[in-house]
């Protein structure tokens, strides 16, 4: 192969990898307001803006597509979500920053229809297969993270009164699918400021320090505190 015939391929592939992208991006935003369910080659032909047979050729088929969106949103959300609460050591601080930055992946939009995995669980939770399966795994293992980050918090002893961080995580994430929900239908803000509160009455309730339980009343102060 000549250095020619090289960089063409490298440049398919990198045009490839871009189109992959770009129609991932748009699959993702459509499902978060149509849902998954209903995703399906031509509605995402339209939405943007590339020909079927485009995304017929980059995934195949429609249950292709929805695996691959999953794959894609959970990229988003980790992005948006986990990596920047990274930043605070485990334990409390850590839980109080991902409390603070899911509520604001909602209420940012970073889905144009709220929470994409709220929206494709209620379309797949009844119906068995390869994609309501990748789904429970994604809110597994984001439950799981939750547990995990409580749990670094009684080590430490932070959360002196939580005996079970699985059953804690469960409680924050029944606030989180409330909140979302009922934010995105009425359209207002106020679920957010509920959903704060609730993370901060509950991790003080358990013992966590006031002073860092706080931080989660104010948008992106978890994050730098």
């Amino acid at each position: 192969m000549t250095m020619t015939e090289g960089r063409s391929i490298d440049g398919r592939r990198a045009r490839g990898d871009a189109s992959r992208r770009h129609v991932l991006d748009a699959a993702a935003d459509l499902a978060s307001l149509e849902g998954l369910d209903g995703l399906s080659i031509g509605r995402l032909a339209s939405a943007a803006s590339v020909s079927k047979s485009g995304i017929a050729t980059l995934f195949g088929s429609k249950e292709q597509l929805q695996l691959a969106t999953i794959v894609a949103a959970t990229e988003r959300f980790t992005a948006t979500v986990i990596e920047p609460a990274r930043v605070q050591p485990r334990g409390i601080r850590r839980l109080t920053a991902l409390l603070d930055s899911v509520v604001a992946y909602s209420q940012d939009r970073v889905f144009p229809g709220g929470c994409f995995f709220s929206a494709s669980a209620a379309d797949f939770h009844a119906k068995a297969g390869p994609v309501r399966d990748a789904l429970a795994d994604q809110l597994e293992s984001w439950l799981g993270y939750l547990a995990a980050s409580a749990g670094f918090a009684v080590k430490q002893g932070e959360l002196p009164g939580l005996d079970d961080p699985e059953q804690l995580a469960f409680e924050l994430q029944g606030t989180f699918e409330w909140m979302n929900l009922m934010a995105v239908i009425r359209e207002s803000d106020v679920h957010y400021a509920r959903a704060r509160r609730a993370y901060r009455d509950r991790l003080v309730s358990l013992g966590g320090d006031p002073a860092i339980a706080e931080l989660v009343l104010t948008p992106g102060a978890a994050l730098r505190g």
